[in-house]
């Protein structure tokens, strides 16, 4: 679609009329109505209906309008953006949090992005992969944040990047760690435990690792947010799993004692791009990170 015609459209029908629209912009009703004519005939259908002289929207015109409307707007919000674009003003960074990932892992795995040489400014949506995951594919986000790659059942162009993986401890209350009276993992058995939602992977991993072990423990609660698991296991509620590569970050901020580790069930973690070769600045910087301190 040629943006020049849609342009004429929209001030003829901004204006009431080509006439008004021919003034308007200094050019003959003839040109205009030549560029109607061809933006009509590339879209394949008529915009406006014409009564005599007048001319009128077409349900197709009045769609058209809004979204012209929203383009040209946009163009001109551009322009001054761009003409008051001061040197020093900070760099977007759009990503998404997946609910299911602690927010600890998530800050260590995002703090490259902060700690650049230019200014960054950061917006975190958190939310569920899905929804995440369709704002990704608009480019409402710069990058997705999740402990599964992307699923081969959504119909969305977007490419893994693998960051880090992880084995799982296991931590608890104090009051609750000192009722553990057999070695881990049979204590499991015998004590209650909180596990991710049904739609984390690291719940799924957990769930295997538990069945392979004969371990039938009691689950007490499930969460989607990882943050409020945290919050009912310190509180005492249950043991709860957490990555070992943060274990000594939970432990120290939380007051939790480890019961013990499973290296077998390991959580791989991703970034997800809506780009094969990634060009952000500060999504370079997740990566090379990544590669370096999770190994």
């Amino acid at each position: 679609m040629n943006l020049k015609h849609l342009f004429y459209f929209w001030k003829t029908a901004k204006e009431g009329g080509i006439m008004r629209a021919g003034e308007a912009l200094h050019i003959t009703p003839q040109t205009i109505s030549g560029q109607i004519g061809q933006l009509e005939h590339s879209l394949g259908i008529e915009l406006f209906s014409r009564q005599g002289r007048a001319l009128e929207l077409t349900d197709a015109g009045r769609l058209a309008l809004g979204y012209a409307d929203e383009i040209f707007s946009l163009g001109a919000e551009l322009e001054q953006a761009i003409r008051h674009y001061p040197k020093e003003r900070p760099q977007t960074f759009r990503v998404g949090v997946s609910d299911a990932l602690p927010k600890s892992l998530a800050y260590r795995l995002l703090e490259p992005a902060v700690a650049l040489g230019e200014p960054v400014r950061i917006v975190c949506r958190e939310g569920r992969l899905e929804r995440l995951l369709s704002e990704l594919a608009v480019h409402r986000l710069d990058l997705v944040i999740a402990d599964t790659p992307l699923p081969a059942t959504l119909d969305v162009r977007a490419f893994n990047h693998r960051l880090a993986e992880s084995g799982m401890s296991f931590v608890a209350s104090p009051p609750l760690a000192a009722r553990c009276k057999e070695v881990f993992p049979a204590c499991l058995a015998s004590l209650p435990l909180l596990v991710p939602g049904e739609d984390s992977s690291s719940r799924q991993k957990l769930m295997r690792w538990l069945e392979k072990a004969r371990i039938r423990p009691k689950i007490v609660g499930e969460f989607d947010d990882s943050a409020l698991m945290t919050a009912f296991g310190q509180a005492g509620v249950g043991v709860f799993p957490v990555p070992t590569i943060i274990e000594e970050e939970i432990v120290a901020a939380y007051g939790v004692q480890v019961l013990g580790r499973s290296p077998e069930a390991r959580t791989e973690y991703f970034a997800i791009s809506a780009e094969r070769r990634v060009t952000h600045p500060c999504v370079l910087a997740i990566a090379e990170s990544a590669r370096t301190r999770f190994v």
